[in-house]
């Protein structure tokens, strides 16, 4: 079974030997001169194969008149040219079999205009649109980009847990991972549920990040990522928001700020110029159908240096601007959606920012020197946001022990992860960029929910 996006690249001709291809009906059109224009597509490209079935076939009134969208098929045939317009080639089946029919009464995906909404609901059946179909491409490409980058560059690909007993952000909003039976719970002598009689030994959660794990490879190999899916059980319902998404988070030893937020430029450029070479089909889909600015955001991405201002000097940017926010823009508040906006807005790219309050981020990120800021970063993509976060972590013992317990956390409850502080500390830093916001940017797709194959919400997890 050949794929329609190879078979339309070919040149026509009998000489070009059979074709047999596979794929779902999209459209039947009858001729009075008993034969039927069938187009199939199997979702390796957008475009669709043209099949010409005529009353030669023996199954023609039995199978090929009686097909409807969404049915499956197998032909078999010979490439000729076309004499249509907007199609070089198509196939003169030779045969045709029906493998799946779909009811025309019940079929969801009919040839009208269908919202994202409803789509969600069909989850299960959307990749068989284009809109899917060209996601699902874009986000495969950038899924191959993503390892190639790091490959190049001496990284080594990490498998870290997805159960864990810590919680990496200290923000607390973890899904929890137990074999107590919630009708009779085990219980402690003072009435709590006894958790060391639990399948861990002790509380645990779906992870949500890799990084401790990643800090602990790289100060033994030097370069490791991760990439894996990660989970927040926050009770949020915007565009910007899962519960369950995917992160790739790099760690470097004998790093600081600045080479990490050099990787993190380098690697946005990397994965833009990818998606601009592979994908230039699925961008103009989208440049027509969902954003029209998509390509000048990667292209810009792909070939303008990155600004780069610290958090102190947003704020004063922000605050000089003209722009009516929400939210007023005060130092020592966390940089809202739409302060990112227009800091990409003024700045007419991506914006590297530095220097964050202290008070605002999790304990790992190294303390400045002014005692009020820390080494961290954020990557903001234009119309996305913060694409990327980072930092170079706190590497001296006594600081980061210091700076857990303004947190309120137990050191002894982090013992190997301090150890690495014990043991031939060394400067490093790492970041995570949201793989779900970058295919984001690379499609100009709104919601967040539409850029992942099966999303999970509060509320949601049917399929």
């Amino acid at each position: 079974m050949e794929r329609i996006k190879d078979v339309l690249a070919r040149e026509p001709g009998v000489e070009a030997g059979a074709v047999r291809v596979g794929g779902w009906v999209r459209t039947r059109r009858d001729s009075k001169a008993g034969f039927s224009f069938v187009e199939i597509n199997d979702g390796s490209c957008l475009a669709s194969l043209q099949v010409v079935a005529g009353r030669d076939l023996p199954n023609y009134e039995r199978d090929v008149l009686c097909l409807s969208m969404g049915s499956s098929v197998a032909v078999d045939g010979v490439l000729v040219a076309s004499p249509g317009a907007g199609q070089k080639v198509e196939l003169r089946a030779t045969a045709m079999e029906v493998i799946g029919r779909a009811d025309p009464e019940t079929y969801p995906l009919q040839k009208k205009e269908i919202s994202y909404e409803r789509l969600r609901e069909i989850a299960h059946l959307r990749p068989r649109t284009n809109t899917f179909g060209a996601v699902l491409r874009i986000r495969g490409e950038l899924a191959y980009a993503v390892h190639s980058f790091f490959r190049e560059r001496g990284f080594i690909c990490l498998h870290s847990p997805i159960i864990t007993t810590s919680d990496c952000e200290g923000a607390g909003a973890m899904f929890r991972v137990t074999t107590i039976d919630p009708g009779a719970p085990p219980r402690r002598p003072d009435g709590a549920v006894d958790t060391a009689r639990d399948f861990f030994g002790a509380s645990a959660y779906l992870t949500v990040s890799g990084q401790l794990e990643a800090e602990a490879c790289a100060c033994g190999v030097g370069r490791v990522y991760t990439f894996g899916p990660t989970f927040r059980a926050e009770n949020s319902n915007t565009w910007r928001h899962l519960a369950e998404f995917w992160m790739v988070e790099p760690e470097m030893a004998f790093a600081d700020l600045d080479a990490d937020a050099q990787l993190a430029e380098s690697f946005i450029r990397a994965l833009a110029c990818h998606v601009l070479a592979n994908c230039g089909a699925e961008l103009e889909f989208f440049r027509k159908r969902v954003d029209d600015g998509v390509v000048k955001r990667l292209e810009s991405a792909a070939t303008k240096p990155f600004d780069r201002m610290t958090y102190t000097e947003a704020v004063e940017r922000l605050k000089a601007s003209d722009r009516k926010f929400e939210y007023a823009p005060e130092w020592g508040g966390d940089l809202q959606s739409e302060h990112e906006r227009v800091l990409t807005e003024i700045c007419g790219g991506a914006v590297v920012v530095t220097d964050f309050p202290a008070s605002i981020k999790p304990f790992y990120m190294r303390r400045s020197e002014d005692g009020r800021t820390v080494a961290a970063m954020d990557v903001l993509a234009p119309g996305i946001g913060e694409i990327i976060g980072g930092s170079q972590r706190e590497e001296r013992l006594d600081a980061l022990e210091q700076n857990m317990r303004e947190r309120g956390m137990d050191p002894a409850n982090y013992g190997w992860f301090l150890d690495l502080r014990r043991y031939g500390t060394v400067p490093h830093a790492g970041f995570g960029l949201g793989f779900e916001r970058m295919v984001q940017f690379c499609t100009g797709m709104r919601n967040i929910r539409d850029v992942i194959p099966f999303p999970r919400t509060p509320g949601n997890a049917e399929f």
